[in-house]
């Protein structure tokens, strides 16, 4: 069986979509001698017109992934097997029924991966992948004497800095995933028009947990992006008004500035431990099933 994870066109990986590579083969350690021409569909928000033509077969299994980006599937391949899905706004998309929608399988980090008590950071800052680049982030965390943690990092690097942290912000959801399953605080901070609400709204709602953004102008170094491509109409809104008030940048200390008071004023989110359980339950439940099959 084949293991399926995105790859961005300038060829950098994402934590999120690196995720597959580390996770799945610990829990499925047999994937590899399943002598059958299927995908294997993880994490990511890969549910779009565009993932029939990417696979490498044109049977797969989709196990607790996502819908958002691009065009949606209007006709599920006959040869798909849906195991689960992110969460009730995929479901919904896809025309699913609302058990199919479960959680996203980055939770099953919790399963494998052993963490340390010591939390030596009192904060840490995750960007979204898209915002890497501009190289102001880590600086700036360091400024502040904050944990940076890169998304392009490998995985067991950035579970630790997150584990290693008393609370978490981040753009990056599957931060905001691993940080909940290490039952790490973490506050949902965007700074741009690229990072998706339907995402993060499908996979808030799998955790019964309420999505509350902190949205802030973008930084003097990003380049401008198209409004209402993907982040929605409410996020759309936001950055037309900070676009008319002259705010569609701002300066280093003037962000850092927000960051301080969002991290020290505003209410982080944590799932309740009896719903990330049985969504762990479930999960693995799910996975027992498909292995009786193999």
């Amino acid at each position: 069986m084949k293991l399926f994870h995105y790859v961005r066109r300038d060829g950098t990986e994402n934590f999120g979509d690196r995720l597959n590579l580390w996770l799945w083969p610990q829990l499925l350690p047999h994937l590899d001698s399943v002598q059958d021409d299927t995908t294997w569909v993880g994490t990511g928000t890969l549910l779009n017109s565009l993932l029939p033509e990417r696979l490498a077969t044109q049977k797969a299994i989709i196990f607790s992934t996502g819908a958002g980006y691009e065009q949606p599937l209007t006709i599920l391949p006959d040869g798909w097997q849906i195991s689960c899905v992110r969460g009730p706004l995929t479901a919904k998309r896809l025309g699913l029924p609302q058990r199919a929608a479960i959680a996203d399988g980055g939770l099953l980090i919790r399963q494998v991966f052993q963490g340390s008590s010591a939390k030596p950071f009192p904060v840490a800052f995750m960007p979204h992948i898209h915002h890497v680049a501009d190289a102001f982030w880590e600086p700036l965390c360091l400024k502040l004497g904050w944990r940076y943690i890169d998304p392009r990092w490998p995985v067991e690097p950035v579970l630790a800095a997150i584990d290693q942290s008393e609370l978490l912000l981040a753009e990056a959801m599957h931060g905001a995933i691993a940080a909940d399953a290490l039952r790490v605080p973490w506050i949902p901070v965007h700074t741009s028009a690229r990072i998706l609400d339907f995402k993060w709204q499908d996979w808030c709602a799998s955790m019964e947990v309420a999505y509350r953004p902190q949205r802030l102008p973008p930084p003097l170094t990003y380049k401008p992006v198209a409004l209402g491509v993907r982040s929605g109409l409410r996020a759309t809104r936001h950055w037309q008004r900070c676009w008319q008030q002259g705010r569609w940048r701002q300066s280093e200390a003037a962000i850092a500035a927000q960051l301080v008071e969002i991290a020290q004023q505003v209410s982080p989110t944590l799932s309740r431990q009896s719903v990330l359980d049985r969504r762990l339950g479930q999960l693995m439940d799910c996975l027992d099933q498909l292995q009786s099959t193999w």
